[in-house]
Order: C-alpha cells, then sequence, then structure tokens
C-alpha cells in the first residue's frame, strides 16, 4: 500500500537534511541568497509535492516470498510533469530520493525543458537476483506505483542499475493496466525504452554524449584542445562508457577507471572499446584488464590526469580527497558525486567544476526527445538525435558559462541561478492558488 504526502510542509524542518540531501540543500541556499529568492517561493522549493512509499511482495525463483520497498519522490511540477530516474540500489531510501527529485527539478528547468522533478526507485542490489525475477519485481512495482505516474504526470527513466529492458517491462505493465483503447497512447509514461518498443535512437548514448560535449564546450570557451588529454572515469556504466568513447575519438587519452570491483590506471592509454569488450566478458568488472596496473581505491582520485569524470554515485569526491585531485576540470556525469566541503577545496585550488545538472543533463534532453517521439507519433533518426542534442545542450552551457562569468561566480551557482528563476517567474506569473 501507497504513502502519499500530498501536502506542502510549513516548516521545512520537518524533512532530515543529511547526505545527498544536505548537499542540495545547501547548494540551494546559496543560489537563492544570490538571485534574493522570494521567501514564499523558497519555502515552496525547499519541500517535495509528494512521496510515495510502497511495500511490495514478490515470488522468486524458488518459491520464497520477498518484500520489497520502493520510492518515488515528486519534487516540484511548476514547469510541466515530474521526471526522472528509477534505481536499483542498495543506497536507495527516502532523503537519497528527495535529494535526487530536487536536483532533477533544477536540471529540468536549466535545460529549459516543461518538466518538473522526480526520483526513486528500489532498495535491493540487483546482481543478487535473476532476469526473470528483476522482471517481476519491476512489474509489480510499476503495479504498486500506478495511480501516481502516467505520461503526462510524472514520467520515469533508467538510472543506476535499471536500463532499456526496465523501462520496457514498465511500459508494457502500466499499458496493461490502462483500458485497451489506451494503451497505444500511454507508450510515453516512461523513456528509456528499447528502440524497437518506443525507445528514441541514441538515447542509450545521450547522457554521456552530453558529458563529453560539456567537456568540448569548456575547452573551446578557454581555447584549449582535447588532443592527448588524459582523463579519468569513475563508473564505466552507461555514462562513462560513452563520455569515454567520445572523449578517445576526439583525441583525449583514457589513463584510468574505477568501476564498484577495482581500480585500474594505464598513462599510456586505455583503449575504451578495448575495455568495455573485456568487461562484457568478465561479469561487468574491470578487474585484472590485461593492459593496465591496479591502483588502490583511495587513490583513484589522485592519480595524474587533466579531467576527472566522477559518473558513479553521489558524494565520492569529499574533503578527505578534494586536496588530492590533480585534474583541473571535473566532468560531473553521476548526480552529486561532489559534496560541498569537496567543492569548496576544489574552488579554493582553481579547479573547475561543470555541475551536475549541466553536465549529465544530456539523458533528461534525450528522454524529451523520446517523450515527443512517442507523444507525436514521429521516428527520429540518430543524425537527428544528435544535432538536436549537441544544439540543445550547447545553449544550455553557453547560458551558465556566460552567467558565471558575468556574476563571477562558479558555474554551479551559476547553473542553479538559472534554473531557480525560471521556476520563480512560473510562480510569480501564475500565482499561487488559491
Amino acid at each position: 500500500m501507497a504513502t502519499l504526502t500530498a501536502e506542502i510542509e510549513k516548516d521545512t524542518k520537518k524533512i532530515p537534511v543529511k547526505g545527498m540531501m544536505n548537499n542540495v540543500m545547501m547548494q540551494f541556499e546559496n543560489a537563492a541568497d544570490q538571485i534574493q529568492l522570494h521567501p514564499n517561493i523558497k519555502k515552496i522549493l525547499s519541500i517535495t509535492n509528494n512521496e510515495i512509499i510502497v511495500n511490495f511482495p514478490v515470488k522468486m525463483d524458488n518459491g520464497e516470498v520477498e518484500v520489497f520497498t520502493g520510492y518515488r519522490v515528486q519534487h516540484n511540477n511548476a514547469l510541466g510533469p515530474y521526471k526522472g530516474g528509477l534505481r536499483y540500489h542498495p543506497t536507495v531510501d527516502i532523503d537519497a530520493a528527495r535529494a535526487l527529485a530536487m536536483w532533477m527539478t533544477w536540471k529540468t528547468s536549466l535545460a529549459g525543458l516543461p518538466y518538473g522533478g522526480g526520483k526513486g526507485g528500489i532498495k535491493l542490489d540487483p546482481s543478487k537476483y535473476s532476469q526473470e525475477e528483476l522482471e517481476r519485481i519491476t512489474r509489480r512495482f510499476t503495479f504498486a506505483l500506478a495511480d501516481n505516474i502516467g505520461p503526462e504526470h510524472d514520467i520515469p527513466a533508467p538510472d543506476v542499475n535499471t536500463n532499456s529492458q526496465t523501462m520496457a517491462w514498465m511500459a508494457d505493465t502500466y499499458m496493461s493496466t490502462r483500458p485497451p483503447a489506451e494503451r497505444t497512447a500511454n507508450q510515453h509514461v516512461v523513456t528509456g525504452k528499447p528502440a524497437g518498443s518506443g525507445g528514441l535512437e541514441g538515447r542509450d548514448r545521450s547522457t554521456g554524449y552530453g558529458v563529453y560535449l560539456s567537456i568540448k564546450f569548456w575547452a573551446e570557451k578557454n581555447k584549449k584542445s582535447l588532443k592527448g588529454k588524459k582523463f579519468i572515469v569513475q563508473g564505466f556504466g552507461n555514462v562513462g562508457y560513452w563520455a569515454a568513447y567520445f572523449l578517445e575519438k576526439d583525441g583525449a587519452k583514457l589513463v584510468g577507471v574505477q568501476d564498484a570491483y577495482g581500480s585500474i590506471q594505464n598513462q599510456k592509454g586505455i583503449g575504451v572499446e578495448d575495455l568495455f569488450n573485456y568487461s562484457q566478458v568478465n561479469d561487468g568488472s574491470i578487474v585484472n584488464f590485461p593492459n593496465a596496473n591496479p591502483v588502490l581505491k583511495n587513490k583513484f582520485f589522485a592519480l595524474n590526469c587533466d579531467i576527472c569524470i566522477p559518473a558513479a554515485l553521489g558524494n565520492q569526491i569529499t574533503k578527505e580527497n578534494a586536496s588530492k585531485i590533480k585534474a583541473k576540470l571535473i566532468a560531473e556525469g553521476a548526480n552529486g558525486p561532489t559534496n560541498v566541503d569537496g567543492e569548496k577545496i576544489l574552488l579554493d585550488r582553481g579547479i573547475t567544476i561543470i555541475p551536475d545538472i549541466l553536465c549529465n543533463s544530456g539523458g533528461v534532453v534525450g528522454s524529451y526527445f523520446e517523450w515527443l517521439q512517442n507523444r507525436n507519433g514521429e521516428l527520429w533518426q540518430l543524425d537527428e538525435v544528435m544535432s538536436k542534442l549537441d544544439k540543445k545542450l550547447k545553449e544550455s552551457f553557453n547560458k551558465v558559462y556566460e552567467y558565471s562569468e558575468r556574476e563571477a561566480m562558479d558555474m554551479r551557482t551559476a547553473a542553479y541561478c538559472i534554473a531557480i528563476q525560471r521556476i520563480e517567474k512560473a510562480y510569480v506569473q501564475r500565482g499561487i492558488f488559491p
């Protein structure tokens, strides 16, 4: 049974702020002060609209029943339907979902999309379940959420440990709960589907491509070439792989990679495709890749490089390791990989951070294109999608870069200011009901 909290809290202290939630609130407070955000609008944006918690039983392959806990947090929909990923990970909880939903609100606003922010997932380790069990878990979770998601209300997408297959199961389950005449019209209830099942050509690479473009645009603004630049990637999943793939094509050199299993380096370069192919036959792990040396986990961010791409989980760059980072540019492929204390050290050292709500926004832009494609009954070709991504992300990057230069502030604060001002304008123009 779902627990739905729809009331706007008058006292924001009722929401415990810890971990990622603490980071996002401090970032929000900083930007709100910069733009002198109206106190009433600040109250609204400081809290979530809805918080859904579902506990649901699923029969396992051995006949036993397990009960899982799933979450969906809907932060704000002033600009349009809630939008955001679903992750399957042991760290999923209500606080993480709150923080990630809030980041999605800023991300969609910054990108100029007609969306608000949502996020959620299931607290589980997917490696411990069979494909058939994951399908049943996903379908049962979708059924439990069905009245709280919808193509014009809340549109989930893939995130950590979920993929196009997960979204295909979700879409099929959701459509099966609708009357026959409405099923096809609800195909865009989720994005990130397989290309043959209503998905968008290029959606798989859109987040990583956006990370690459952010680095490329930054280099162009600073009259630098990517050729020969060394970069390291934390997380070699979808985002890390595609970011590395495009950077390598542009002449940059991958010298270090860390995943959930271990860390490797080779200052002479690691072939992106070679590493990807190796991981595919090594249970997804990069460990023992023959053309690289192992690295201690706590030494990874200290590797010699020009660019660092944290593309795994949140709170990875902290005050404990920020002083050891040698990269001059941090491109945040993950959501919230740098905490507030770590960021202060990086900025004091003159290191540039391309913030998550800008750097990894290619994913939600790609999702928007898929949503439009389904909604309008169209089929877009890959070259058209990549061209549209390039144009949209360049607009966002230029907006943030120019704002940060003009106001003499870091890029994260600039991005937040732009995003929050757009939402503030919507509230000022529309007013507050009643």
